[in-house]
């Protein structure tokens, strides 16, 4: 069965969801509620049927992007495990926590934090893997080039400046680069008129070319990427990069299995990204050698973080 990117609409959780409810979602919709009314006069109740493995991520760089990359692993988790594959993009990453929490997402990419936030917040959710660079990840800072500052270690010359982070939640746009900003000396909110949060990590960079903040702080994957591709604005200067720390994860939610119909689904999942042959289009757009096996264990260091800097409760 082919892969679809559908999105639901509905009560607080799923307006968080972006595209309308599709056609043959409300012909499904439908059934279900004409199901009911039967049961409910006496009749049999229909067997429950597989449902769709529905996967999501958190928004962390432009739409346009994630898009093809999620459709691509859509795409390709449905051939592999012969499932329905659904794809919901979210509009932030508190959404995605919160909907893989009410189960709403079966497999969600996220980052260190909200990994730990969201397995935290559902008992028996399972990592399964990470990129091979997620292992030891970093995180770029970047100051606009008026600043006339030049590439240095020394974090305590960005103390004066307007300064932005990614997401409040993201690790490598707001946790990591604080903490390693305070162990520096500076103090990780007390920028001038304080920090902005840009909300992604391609933001950040448009916010310091444009010189609306002096500084800021992205992962150092997306710095890469855009840099290669030409599509960083010569204003935007590298000043320096963080020590490594694990970081991006996909975790399983605890229904997900008998919900597809699929009980070894985890590992049918582990097989599948840790079998990607080198240069698979789906390793491309991830910009990874391979995937590996994660464990819970390997973000203890980011859980312990979290709740230093009250992000994790």
């Amino acid at each position: 069965m082919g892969a679809r990117r559908v999105a639901r609409s509905g009560g607080p959780e799923a307006q968080s969801l972006l595209p309308p409810l599709s056609r043959r979602a409300l012909l499904a919709g439908a059934g279900v509620a004409l199901a009911a009314a039967v049961t409910g006069c006496g009749g049999p109740a229909a067997p429950t049927s597989p449902g769709p493995l529905r996967v999501g991520a958190i928004p962390d760089q432009d739409p346009e992007v994630l898009q093809r990359l999620y459709g691509a692993v859509a795409d390709a988790l449905s051939g592999a495990l012969d499932v329905e594959v659904e794809y919901t993009p979210v509009t932030d990453y508190a959404a995605a926590v919160s909907l893989f929490r009410t189960g709403d997402l079966d497999l969600v990419w996220f980052g260190g934090l909200t990994g730990v936030q969201a397995r935290l917040q559902t008992p028996g959710a399972e990592p399964v893997a990470q990129r091979d660079i997620d292992q030891a990840f970093t995180s770029v800072f970047v100051v606009n080039a008026a600043t006339g500052l030049a590439p240095s270690d020394d974090l305590t010359a960005l103390a004066l400046l307007r300064f932005t982070y990614g997401s409040e939640t993201s690790t490598s746009g707001r946790l990591m680069p604080a903490w390693f900003l305070r162990e520096a000396g500076v103090d990780p909110q007390g920028f001038p008129g304080g920090p902005g949060f840009s909300g992604s990590h391609d933001a950040t960079l448009a916010l310091v070319a444009s010189g609306s903040y002096q500084a800021g702080v992205l992962n150092a994957q997306v710095w890469r990427s855009r840099t290669e591709g030409g599509a960083v604005d010569p204003a935007v200067v590298r000043y320096a990069e963080t020590p490594p720390y694990s970081d991006y994860h996909w975790l399983l939610g605890p229904r997900a299995a008998e919900r597809t119909g699929v009980p070894d689904l985890r590992d049918r999942l582990l097989d599948f990204f840790s079998g990607l042959p080198a240069g698979s289009p789906v390793l491309e757009l991830f910009g990874a050698g391979a995937f590996v096996p994660v464990q819970a264990s390997d973000h203890d260091r980011i859980e312990e973080i979290g709740r230093d800097l009250g992000l994790v409760s």
